[in-house]
């Protein structure tokens, strides 16, 4: 069984982006220590253009081989016209509005998301899923998520985008590691509790 693993940046209180989901604030904190850990630990999770700029875009997947987002993630590659950003990865858009993808690389998931995620999971092979984002398609998933990897910045927004977008429910998780960096951003990372 294939793991469907959540990494997501957040605030300090747990937002993922001011109220319209612009995440733009955490750019900066992206350098030095930080920026060589997502390079090495996570190079899977960087859009295509990202990885030409820093030389990753001819290494083999490392942990995962399939990207599901939700459109408002989607939007932001559209809106800088590119139709397949994380061209390296199977991609999935789960959104109710968008009818017809445009790229060929791009499947729209309109309905059953939940079945979707059960039908990639249950696939042969070694590498994850990796969910993007946003709110309200980490709250629909959140029975299905296996894994949490949350980076911290080290700033409080006080309002915004919820990690999750969804209604009051207990999920548990146990915490496996926790790692920080001289930028003040904190890793953590959790698995499903079961």
């Amino acid at each position: 069984m294939r793991k469907l693993t959540y990494l997501i940046a957040c605030s300090i209180d747990g937002f993922i982006g001011d109220p319209d989901g612009d995440a733009s604030y955490m750019y900066p904190y992206v350098v030095g220590e930080f920026a060589e850990y997502l390079r090495a630990e996570h190079p899977d999770t960087n859009p295509s253009s990202v990885r030409r700029l820093i030389g990753t875009d001819g290494l083999p997947n490392k942990d995962y081989d399939t990207i599901i987002q939700g459109r408002a993630s989607y939007d932001i590659a559209l809106k800088e016209g590119v139709t397949s950003p994380f061209a390296h990865l199977r991609e999935y858009v789960a959104s109710r509005t968008l009818k017809e993808s445009p790229d060929p690389h791009v499947e729209i998931i309109s309905d059953d998301l939940i079945g979707k995620v059960r039908e990639l999971k249950a696939e042969d092979g070694g590498l994850g899923i990796y969910l993007c984002g946003g709110s309200v398609v980490a709250g629909e998933l959140i029975d299905e998520i296996d894994e949490l990897i949350i980076k911290t910045y080290p700033v409080v927004q006080g309002s915004g985008m919820p990690m999750f977008g969804s209604g009051f429910a207990l999920s548990e998780f146990t915490l496996d590691e926790v790692r920080g960096f001289d930028n003040g951003v904190v890793v953590r990372k959790y698995s499903r509790k079961r």
